[in-house]
């Protein structure tokens, strides 16, 4: 039981960086040049919606990745 509390604020903690993460990353790059004049919100809206697909699936594909290795470690083990 604890391992899975454990595991799961590791998960939400880990979506929560990524997330950051990948807003961060996006600031670097021209949406801007993407979106029609007048548009402020909606390119903001767009901005936040990419950061939080982006970062959701990078962190989901590091989570899966240490799943895998440590069930690969496991049967290695016995």
């Amino acid at each position: 039981m604890n391992t899975m509390i454990s595991f799961g604020m590791l998960e939400i903690i880990s979506h929560m960086v990524f997330i950051f993460l990948s807003f961060w990353a996006l600031k670097a790059t021209r949406i801007e040049t993407w979106i029609r004049k007048n548009h402020v919100p909606e390119a903001r809206l767009l901005y936040f919606f990419i950061a939080i697909a982006l970062g959701y699936n990078v962190s989901s594909f590091f989570i899966s990745f240490i799943t895998v290795s440590r069930n690969v470690a496991f049967l290695i083990t016995n």
